[in-house]
């Protein structure tokens, strides 16, 4: 399916983090992973968690009066996962390959339902006004954290 050139940006994002999935599924080495997909959470991952929350699951259910409660219950509760993972990856907590394999298999699977699923779902229910005002939010939040990271 051909994504809206609004949440276009988000799609992007989510190639990069099926990378780093397969990645995280493959791994053998647990402190090489451990790092790699730090540097992907930091860099983008983090960021556009934010930008989801933030801005795309409220801006969808402000604007649209049946918006699927169960799907964003579903994001959020994923993103709250990766978080906690990530936060613990983050503080050197010891990690086992099974664990790296588990957030892979996560990460890919969640990416895959806002894929395949979730964005469908807003972009079939939002009018173009409302989906365009959503993506100049994102732009602009994409923006300031491109801004963030140069300095």
């Amino acid at each position: 399916m051909k994504r809206s050139p609004e949440l276009t940006p988000l799609s992007h994002d989510h190639h990069e983090a099926l990378f780093v999935a397969q990645r995280l599924k493959r791994a053998e080495d647990a402190g090489d992973a451990r790092e790699r997909f730090l540097a992907f959470w930091r860099s983008h991952g983090r960021g556009h968690f934010a930008i989801e929350e933030d801005i795309l699951l409220p801006g969808w259910v402000e604007n649209d009066a049946d918006a699927d409660r169960t799907a964003a219950a579903r994001l959020a509760a994923e993103h709250l996962e990766i978080r906690s993972e990530a936060r613990r990856l983050d503080r050197g907590a010891a990690v086992e390959l099974e664990q790296l394999h588990r957030l892979g298999t996560l990460l890919e699977s969640h990416v895959r339902f806002e894929e395949r699923e979730l964005f469908p779902a807003i972009e079939s229910a939002l009018g173009a006004d409302a989906i365009a005002r959503l993506g100049e939010e994102i732009a602009a939040a994409e923006a300031g954290m491109r801004e963030a990271r140069a300095t």
